[in-house]
């Protein structure tokens, strides 16, 4: 069986020029980044705001195995079937960060004969976002450092600054560190700590920002930490939102890419799905809705934590009107929620009593008043007896579902999904409602989310959480949105309880301001935003020859 990176090297790739003229760039619209890259340049998008939007479609899942479900081939392969359908559709995708590439669970381009290419370029430096956010989040580190080196004219109080600096690889030593030895000319020591790039505020911002002036705005209104009086201390307290933002000039504009099909694809962005919201950008998103008929996206992790995200933070702060929802399901996770533990042999015991799991991400997509497709992802050791069980169980839920085969067999392989899509899209639902509403306090978002969302019996809130929460409110910030930070492998806060937990209650630990992305941060568990390698990372596996020809990469 051929690896993914043999079959995306082995793919007809086109000039990046030919995937623009089908969406009717012309030379002057795009940057191109050699010759299969591109950035779009936003003036395109002012250009189109008059034009009607296409279809939005979302992308999300049940909850996962470590391994993951396969969201990104479906969005894929989704988007090539509907364009062998003869319609004109774009997928918009996150970037990938380095930090899983070179650990464990991998890329984001995709798999199989579902890919967006060229992948080794885009899961490894691509046009250089990553980076340019990095910098631009270590500069506004390195200017607070040195105001307080400098007389610290702000009083900022140095046990409670809250800006970390970053880096986007996996790196568990730098979790909690001392900064500022060796003397006064180096500083003044401090604990301090990194967190891996694509948790960082900026990527969040970037990726909520409708403009290059609203980035800067969003910059602005960082809170880094607070003056020893209790007052918020900002990013535009130390007049540096113009050259954060400058650094940002290109990092802006989404990424033109292509599939293993040569469907075009918007790759721009990708903040985490736990501290922050895991969506592409805002702009990305709206450029695909202005540019094709039907927009297919994704968001990170499980409905409960990226499909909620993207209702209730994304959709609400660009204005963005989902159509419809694909939930992707696999054998092999609803065994897993049902106590199997070989997950490659026939167990329809275990399918039986983890199907629960489905069920329950399918009633909070319609919350939000959208239709519901569920897509089974096929997986080469599932047996037909459980696939017919997965396919009758939703059809007698009163659900579209459809066999979805991309990974073998591209976008013939999501035919049948693309046309359930299709027949959801073509009744005209545009009932979109968030869950909450955001007049409500930050405390009844949260437990509107635990108990409506995960389940819960309730939410308990901790000391420093409960007076997080009051000064919040005396900030100014309790109508902003919630973005809940629990683990992705349960739809409790407990990583253990699989399946369709109950009599549980949500332990919210902390809360973070993050007031340039726009969002009030719940942490619920213990989420690590500094992620470590496993024991045998992938970056053993990674090697590359003389004529540059990289192998191992997936």
């Amino acid at each position: 069986m051929k690896t993914d990176i043999q079959i995306a090297q082995e793919a007809k790739i086109v000039n990046i020029m030919e995937i623009a003229k089908k969406i009717g760039l012309d030379e002057d619209s795009i940057e191109q980044y050699g010759k299969y890259k591109a950035k779009v340049d936003l003036k395109v998008l002012k250009n189109l705001e008059n034009k009607k939007d296409g279809k939005l479609v979302l992308v999300t899942a049940i909850t996962p195995t470590p391994a993951g479900e396969g969201k990104s081939t479906v969005t894929v392969g989704l988007t090539q079937a509907l364009n062998k359908l003869g319609k004109s559709s774009i997928a918009a995708l996150r970037e990938p960060s380095l930090g899983p590439v070179f650990g464990m669970k991998g890329g984001a381009t995709g798999g199989g004969h579902s890919q967006v290419i060229p992948m080794e370029d885009i899961n490894l430096h691509f046009t250089g976002d990553l980076h340019a956010i990095g910098v631009a989040h270590n500069l506004i580190a390195a200017c607070i450092d040195n105001h307080i080196n400098s007389g610290n004219a702000l009083d900022i109080d140095l046990t409670k600054i809250t800006w970390k600096r970053v880096l986007d690889m996996n790196d568990r030593a730098l979790r909690n560190i001392v900064i500022g030895l060796g003397g006064k000319a180096n500083g003044i020591p401090r604990e301090s700590s990194f967190q891996i790039t694509v948790a960082s505020e900026i990527m969040a911002a970037l990726c909520l920002a409708t403009s290059l002036s609203d980035l800067k705005d969003k910059i602005r209104s960082m809170v880094f930490g607070y003056a020893r009086d209790g007052k918020a201390l900002k990013v535009g307290d130390l007049k540096i939102e113009g050259a954060i933002t400058a650094l940002l000039k290109e990092a802006i504009k989404p990424n033109l890419v292509q599939t293993l099909e040569n469907t075009p694809v918007f790759i721009h962005g990708g903040p985490f799905a736990n501290i922050a919201h895991g969506c592409n950008s805002i702009l990305a998103t709206k450029l695909a809705l202005k540019l094709s008929d039907y927009t297919i996206t994704e968001a990170g992790f499980a409905a409960d934590l990226g499909a909620e995200k993207f209702l209730d933070i994304k959709c609400r702060k660009g204005g963005l009107t989902p159509n419809c929802v694909v939930v992707v399901a696999t054998v092999r996770a609803l065994k897993h929620h049902g106590g199997a533990k070989e997950l490659s042999e026939e167990n329809l015991e275990a399918l039986e009593k983890g199907i629960a799991n489905l069920d329950k991400h399918i009633e909070n997509m319609k919350k939000y008043n959208l239709p519901v497709v569920v897509a089974i992802n096929r997986f080469v050791s599932d047996t037909e007896k459980e696939l017919e069980f997965v396919d009758k169980h939703c059809r007698e839920f009163g659900v579209p579902v459809a066999l979805c085969e991309v990974w073998a067999k591209g976008g013939e392989g999501g035919i049948a999904l693309a046309e359930e899509v299709l027949a959801q899209l073509e009744k005209g639902t545009d009932n979109y409602t968030p869950l909450y509403d955001l007049d409500m306090s930050i405390k009844e978002k949260i437990e509107k989310i635990a108990k409506e969302i995960y389940g819960a019996d309730g939410v308990e809130f901790t000391g420093p959480a409960k007076k997080m929460l009051k000064t919040i409110d005396e900030l100014g910030y309790g109508k902003l949105p919630v973005c809940m930070s629990k683990t992705q492998k349960s739809l409790s806060d407990n990583a253990a309880l699989l399946g369709r937990p109950t009599g549980f209650t949500v332990s919210v630990k902390e809360l973070r301001i993050s007031a340039g992305a726009g969002f009030i941060v719940a942490m619920a568990g213990d989420i690590i935003d500094m992620p470590g390698l496993p024991k045998k990372p992938a970056a053993e596996s990674i090697d590359i020859d003389e004529n540059g020809k990289i192998d191992g990469l997936f």
